[in-house]
Formats: C-alpha cells, sequence, structure tokens
C-alpha cells in the first residue's frame, strides 16, 4: 500500500495468506509499482519500504520465494539497478549470463544489455538503488558487462550499505537540496564501487565518501550516545580512519564533534525529562543516563541550550 507520502511504497505480506500474496504481488507488478513476483512454488515474503526520489529510487526489505523481473531498457530514460544483498543469497541471471549474489555482494544490472531476473527462492534482506544509467559514466565502460557482481570487502559497497542504513532508518528527505545531496552521493558511490571493486583505500576527499562516513559515524554516534565513555578514537577506530580526519568530517557540517555529540546528549535529556512516564526519575539518573557524567555540567549546559533549568523542563507526575 501506499504510505502517506505519495512518493513512498510499503508492503507487506505478513498478514496476507498465501493464496492472497500471490494475487497482491501480481497486482502490484502489473501496475508497475514493484517488479517482484511470487515464485509459483513458494510462499512468497515481503516487507517493503520503497522511495521514489529526483533521480533515483531506493528500495529496502525482506524477500523470499520471489523473483525480481526486469525489461530491456534504451535511451536516456535508462535506468542502472544497483542491489545489496545485505543478507541472504540470490541468483541473478541476464541474457546467457548467470551470477551468485551472497551476504555483503552486490549486483549491478543495466537493463540495455536485455532482460534480466534475480532469483530469491529464501528469504534475504535487500537494499536496491535505480539511478539513471546516464549518472554512473563507468557502468558505460568499453568491454563492461551489464551484469556485474561487485564482491562483499569492496571499501565503496561498504560504506555505500552503512550510508543506505542510515538515512533508510529515518523518513525519506524532503525535496530540495537535501534530496539533491543524498541522490547525488549515492551515485558517486556506486560509482566507486564499480571503478575500485577490492578492500582498497577510498579517496578521502570525495563529497560522496565524506558525506556517507559522517552519515555513518552519526548513525553510530546515536547508538552509543548514552555510553560516558564514547570517544573519538573509539569512533574513529570502528570506521578506519583517523581521529584528525573524523574532526574533518564535522567541520564539513560547520560543527565539531564534542558539539554535536553534546547537542544530542542534551536532546535525549530533555525528552526524558519532559516524558510523564518518567516523572519519578531524578534528574541526575537522567543525566546520568543520556551520557553525563557531571551533573553541574549538564545543568549548565542545559540551561544554556533551552533556556530553562532541567528542573523547569520536567513534565508534571501523571494523576
Amino acid at each position: 500500500m501506499p504510505g502517506p507520502d505519495p512518493a513512498t511504497l510499503t508492503f507487506s505480506t505478513r498478514y496476507l495468506p498465501p493464496p492472497s500474496r500471490h494475487r497482491a504481488l501480481h497486482e502490484l507488478s502489473e501496475q508497475g509499482l514493484l517488479p517482484v513476483v511470487p515464485l509459483a512454488d513458494r510462499a512468497p515474503r515481503v516487507d517493503l519500504v520503497k522511495w521514489r526520489l529526483p533521480g533515483a529510487s531506493v528500495l529496502s526489505g525482506r524477500f523470499g520465494g520471489v523473483q525480481q523481473r526486469g525489461e530491456p531498457e534504451s535511451g536516456t530514460g535508462a535506468e542502472l539497478f544497483f542491489g545489496i544483498n545485505a543478507a541472504g543469497d540470490s541468483l541473478a541471471r541476464q541474457q546467457r549470463r548467470e551470477i551468485t549474489i551472497g551476504t555483503g555482494d552486490a549486483v549491478v544490472i543495466d537493463p540495455g544489455g536485455g532482460a534480466f531476473t534475480v532469483l530469491r527462492p529464501g528469504l534475504c534482506r535487500l537494499i536496491g538503488v535505480r539511478v539513471p544509467r546516464h549518472a554512473v559514466p563507468s557502468a558505460d565502460g568499453a568491454g563492461q558487462p551489464p551484469l556485474r557482481l561487485v564482491p562483499a570487502g569492496t571499501a565503496a559497497l561498504e560504506l555505500l550499505t552503512r550510508y543506505l542504513g542510515s538515512i533508510l532508518a529515518g523518513p525519506p528527505p524532503p525535496p530540495g537540496q537535501l534530496t539533491d545531496a543524498v541522490v547525488a552521493h549515492l551515485t558517486e558511490l556506486i560509482e566507486l564501487s564499480l571503478l575500485a571493486p577490492g578492500s582498497g583505500a577510498l579517496p578521502a576527499r570525495d563529497p560522496g565518501v565524506r558525506a556517507a562516513r559522517l552519515t555513518a559515524i552519526k548513525a553510530d554516534i546515536g547508538r552509543h550516545l548514552t555510553d560516558s565513555s564514547l570517544s573519538v578514537a573509539a569512533l574513529a577506530g570502528r570506521h578506519g580512519i583517523t581521529p584528525r580526519y573524523l574532526h574533518m568530517l564535522f567541520e564539513d557540517d560547520a560543527m565539531t564533534y564534542s558539539q554535536y555529540v553534546l547537542d544530542q546528549r542534551l536532546a535525549l535529556a530533555c525528552r526524558r525529562l519532559r516524558d510523564p512516564r518518567l516523572a519519578d526519575r531524578t534528574i541526575s539518573s537522567i543525566a546520568h543516563d543520556a551520557g553525563f557524567g557531571d551533573l553541574s555540567y549538564f545543568n549548565r549546559t542545559f540551561r544554556r541550550r533551552y533556556g530553562v533549568t532541567p528542573s523547569g523542563a520536567r513534565a508534571p507526575a501523571p494523576g
């Protein structure tokens, strides 16, 4: 079913009996909303979210017992399909070429090479991106097959996967400069994945690389925000970069690492202070759980940020 945003599609077979699943998938395919059909001898399982952005479409979800189909395309409107197997195995076919896609691998398919299929008999987790073929110059490289594997461990592919996971964790970006930047970063990282398959170093100054790294680092901070031992060194180590490079990434956002972490922790503490369900918690325990080790520092920075003391921001006790 379409989501609240007309450019968003959400669909799940979770609560549909098997016969209805087959019928629903065929209807979506016939309407051109989802190029996936059920395998005749399987009970299909699909849970997905699909975004249509200006210049790209992004699909994420779990698929099993289905076959993806793509028709031949040519000309300026042709789109390149870049599918990442985050988990599970798939089998891609185009003309007489066949590729097995394992966990962490990606497949790139140029529909200019003819019709294609991707079999997903067992459950797998997929992140798929479609972009205009002309936006990825290496897709038209001389001698390059239209069906290619990008192996797991490719540095740009791993960064792209983390970047997609971070942006898909939230709502679609609003139309405008932000969406344009996201689409530009996606196409840059796809291009890098095709140009340099393998674990080689990524170009540190590439805008798409820098934006994707920063997005992944911010998501990592969000997961460890309540850990008072969160540090630049630990973050940099997890992402395979130097602490200096990490600081430079935040400079791209006109912000420091320390400022970003402080803002996120203050916002978390503020939400919890205003939550009536937590009215029996002490301010010091809320501050500590938000990653603050010094209560006086928390009180001072909270008042500077919100213009009110933590006690003044508290929600009244229920009842």
